[in-house]
């Protein structure tokens, strides 16, 4: 890539919704040899060869799902760090599960790099290329569960997700409940007459 901001949705486009043959050819072109891919559900380590066994995720992912409909909804790009935060937006469908269809979103983060690792000749000062050392796939839980539970995954984590508010809530609340009962009880003379409050947390007036 020479301008990553500019080029990364068709890059995206070529990984994700092109035919087998674009799809290998871009994992060549764009990846270094030795990248990394990092995925809820599987990963490649950033090792020789690491580049070989993304391709092959890749097309185990086109096999699942043939047919993906993708959009980038926005990009950031980190300059100083070589960094790329993509958050895309997908409807996923699996062939052996008719009539499935699970819309997803997703940030993938993407490390890049101007040495390609594999003795690809470099650009001159004036033509700068990146490729990608590491990708990552950031999903949140209720979107990640849509891959493994097609139906009613996303309410089982919701559901989870409010008692464990409910719980840290009933918690902190039990918590201040009980250390003010024992202040009183064991340190009845800590707390100010006029207002209740320890005496170490009254402000002056004007300050």
């Amino acid at each position: 890539m020479e301008n990553p901001v500019r080029d990364i949705t068709n890059v995206i486009r070529q990984l994700t919704q092109g035919p087998p043959e674009i799809q290998s050819w871009a994992i060549d072109r764009y990846f270094t040899s030795d990248a990394t891919f990092v995925h809820p559900f599987c990963r490649v380590w950033g090792k020789h060869g690491g580049r070989d066994g993304i391709k092959t995720i890749f097309q185990w992912y086109k096999m699942m799902s043939p047919e993906i409909s993708l959009d980038v909804n926005s990009i950031a790009y980190d300059k100083d760090h070589l960094r790329l935060y993509v958050n895309i937006s997908q409807v996923f469908s699996i062939w052996i599960v008719p009539f499935y269809r699970a819309p997803v979103t997703l940030t993938t983060v993407l490390d890049l790099t101007r040495d390609p690792g594999d003795g690809r000749p470099l650009p001159d000062a004036n033509a700068q290329r990146y490729y990608i050392a590491k990708q990552e796939d950031l999903y949140q839980t209720s979107e990640f569960i849509k891959f493994v539970m097609p139906w009613g995954g996303s309410s089982l984590v919701m559901l989870w997700q409010t008692l464990a508010t409910l719980f840290c809530l009933i918690g902190a609340y039990a918590y201040c409940a009980i250390a003010r009962v024992l202040t009183i009880v064991f340190f009845p003379f800590s707390l100010s007459r006029d207002s209740g409050e320890p005496y170490g947390n009254r402000v002056k007036a004007g300050n």
